[in-house]
């Protein structure tokens, strides 16, 4: 039971010894952790850097040609260096500098991303890479139907997470992580049984990732189950229509 000191911005609500209720910039309730082991807190704040929206996707393509190549057989060393170049062009550098461009400008008041209004025009500015890379590797001769559903669901992922922001702060980490588990999850449905123990480490991946999330107060429970909804129902509709 929550014990009420006063509904007004700015005035917290006293959960317990260690965490507390406040009004964030949208008038909604977040609980806000303020005892936590230092050491918890750090491994939480490296596993949120560490599995950031703009790396996931790598990490995914970078399995695909390097450690399970089995869809590129007969791809040349330099072919696969493109395709992963081309891959961290547009899913890391350019999401990066347009972030740090808005920062810059005064567009947003910080790299963090912290408030959902902050997080429009990078979602935006994000959807146009996205669907670049996506329409280029579609026209790329050689390129395998997979890596054409992936690239279509990560877009349509951060289309579905741009529309629910409109309403609510989505995690961004859940829609990148709910992509990437459901795109093993369909590659092990594919291609049978040799998935399943990287479809278990995503699986635990992405549970440690939204713990962390959690425990550093950045999103509520509801907001991580909804960028893992929404990670999941991008992937599945780019299945659908690829």
């Amino acid at each position: 039971m929550l014990k009420r000191n006063g509904f007004r911005p700015g005035i917290s609500f006293l959960c317990s010894m260690d965490s507390r209720m406040v009004l964030d910039s949208d008038n909604e309730l977040r609980e806000k952790i303020d005892e936590q082991p230092r050491f918890q807190k750090v491994i939480a704040t490296l596993l949120s850097y560490i599995f950031h929206p703009v790396f996931v996707p790598i990490y995914v393509i970078y399995f695909l040609l390097y450690i399970e190549p089995f869809l590129f057989y007969g791809t040349t060393e330099d072919g696969r260096l493109m395709v992963l170049l081309q891959a961290i062009v547009n899913y890391t550098f350019f999401p990066l500098i347009s972030v740090l461009l808005l920062r810059g400008l005064k567009f947003i008041p910080s790299i963090k991303l912290k408030e959902r209004k902050d997080r429009i025009i990078p979602f935006i500015i994000c959807n146009i890479w996205y669907f670049w890379i996506w329409y280029v590797w579609r026209n790329l001769e050689g390129m395998p139907r997979e890596m054409v559903v992936f690239s279509m669901g990560v877009f349509m992922a951060s289309s579905i997470g741009l529309l629910m922001n409109i309403y609510i702060k989505v995690s961004m980490h859940g829609i990148a992580l709910g992509t990437a588990v459901s795109f093993l999850c369909l590659l092990g449905f594919e291609y049978g049984q040799g998935m399943g123990i990287y479809i278990m480490i995503a699986l635990l991946i992405a549970g440690l990732v939204s713990t962390a999330r959690l425990l550093l107060s950045d999103h509520t429970a509801k907001e991580v189950y909804l960028g893992l909804i929404a990670g999941t129902l991008g992937l599945l509709i780019a299945q659908m229509v690829v």
